[in-house]
């Protein structure tokens, strides 16, 4: 018998999680800030905003980041912002329509650092031990259908004093708060999906994946046994997102 994960709610042949996963993020790829923007209720940037300050790029000294599932380039552009002309970000994303977008929107903005946009999976990175000063992987850790694999390549490609950072849906820890959440998530982002990229099974896939995720203390357990040391999260919105922080030492 073939080994299943979730694809969501539904179990699904490993092999086939992440074509199910690239043809939903196809389909919403050009749409997906914006959807971002409606769920949150613009949320999501300031998340990314405290997220992406914590990589703290150096500003004299060569500093090479990996931006993981990071296509569209929200991150990536926050860092390369922060950085300097020795910074250079390699956007890495398994779909090429969410890397495309990410290209797109480089292509307007003058960054000195250097951008560059790699098509490949977080369970396979294409580049040398220790080559990364950081390593950020931003609402994509869910989606890799063998997380602790995604996770100990994060570890083999940090540089020794690398940073693992993770930011991603968490669970909420604030009475009443948590079931108003559900409601929202189940019932209204579905039908945003349908009336903004006419797609509700995609963004209910999405929701679906959020509700099947560890919870933050054993999301941080996964991290500490992948080798990334002084394991640690912070809760942020009542514990709708999470920041995980490891340390390769």
């Amino acid at each position: 018998m073939s080994e299943e994960t979730h694809f969501g709610f539904s179990r699904v042949p490993l092999q086939d999680k992440q074509a199910r996963v690239d043809e939903v993020f196809h389909k919403v790829a050009s749409r997906y800030d914006l959807m971002n923007d409606l769920m949150s209720a613009g949320l999501h940037r300031v998340w990314k905003d405290i997220f992406a300050a914590k990589v703290h790029p150096s500003r004299k000294a060569p500093f090479r980041h990996l931006d993981v599932a990071g296509g569209t380039g929200d991150i990536a552009f926050r860092i390369a912002k922060a950085g300097s002309k020795l910074t250079e970000i390699v956007v890495l994303d398994i779909n090429a329509d969410m890397l495309e977008v990410g290209r797109q929107r480089a292509a307007k903005r003058p960054f000195d650092a250097k951008l560059e946009f790699v098509q490949a999976n977080a369970e396979d990175l294409p580049f040398p031990d220790n080559s990364f000063d950081a390593y950020t992987i931003a609402f994509g850790i869910r989606n890799v259908p063998r997380i602790d694999v995604a996770l100990a390549e994060a570890r083999r490609v940090l540089k020794r004093g690398g940073r693992f950072l993770c930011l991603e849906f968490s669970n909420v820890d604030v009475p009443f708060l948590d079931r108003l959440y559900e409601a929202y998530s189940f019932s209204a982002i579905p039908r945003l999906g349908q009336w903004v990229t006419g797609d509700a099974d995609a963004y209910r896939y999405l929701v679906e994946s959020i509700a099947r995720f560890p919870d933050a203390e054993s999301f941080r357990d996964k991290i500490a046994a992948a080798g990334l040391e002084r394991a640690t999260f912070t809760r942020l919105s009542g514990g709708v997102v999470a920041i995980h922080s490891g340390w390769k030492l």
